[in-house]
């Protein structure tokens, strides 16, 4: 098991690493927030679903959602269809027009981190592929509130230096 020395800088490098996720945020569409591109990649990742699953997806309430699937919608990048198996409910499915917004938002993101990554070997990038995909696994889906305890501290949310 790691020290506990290690698990602090991991969570500094954590909280750091919102650089590289507002980097991410500056590649997009003006067109595009980033609330409106994760709607685009989910439905564009799981195909069409109710507004309620990707609220879920989105770990958002579903004002929230609803808010981020008008943008969408209003600009032709999704349709909302009735769903045949309850007609009050809608199905949210990509067009044509939004398969075009989801690849446009692939490229600019594989762009970036080509640009970023460019003096890594493909071995260190699966390296972090693994390791990111093993992080996220091992806390679950992220959608359970989790409440901190004496046992469990509250993780630092800013990187401090070395004095």
């Amino acid at each position: 098991m790691a020290q506990q020395t290690q698990f602090e800088e991991l969570a500094r490098q954590l909280s750091a690493f919102g650089a590289v996720k507002r980097d991410l945020g500056r590649i997009l569409p003006p067109d595009c927030p980033a609330g409106s591109a994760g709607v685009l990649t989910l439905l564009g990742r799981h195909g069409d679903m109710r507004m309620s699953k990707l609220a879920e997806l989105l770990a958002v309430d579903m004002s929230v959602t609803s808010r981020h699937v008008t943008h969408v919608a209003e600009r032709g990048w999704i349709e909302r269809a009735p769903d045949p198996a309850d007609k009050r409910s809608r199905i949210l499915r990509l067009t044509p027009a939004g398969e075009d917004k989801v690849c446009e938002l692939s490229r600019r993101s594989s762009e970036l981190l080509a640009e970023r990554l460019s003096d890594w070997t493909d071995e260190e990038v699966g390296q972090l592929i693994r390791l990111m995909t093993r992080l996220r696994a091992s806390f679950g889906d992220c959608r359970t509130p989790h409440r901190p305890t004496a046992a469990t501290p509250v993780l630092e949310t800013t990187t401090r230096t070395p004095a």
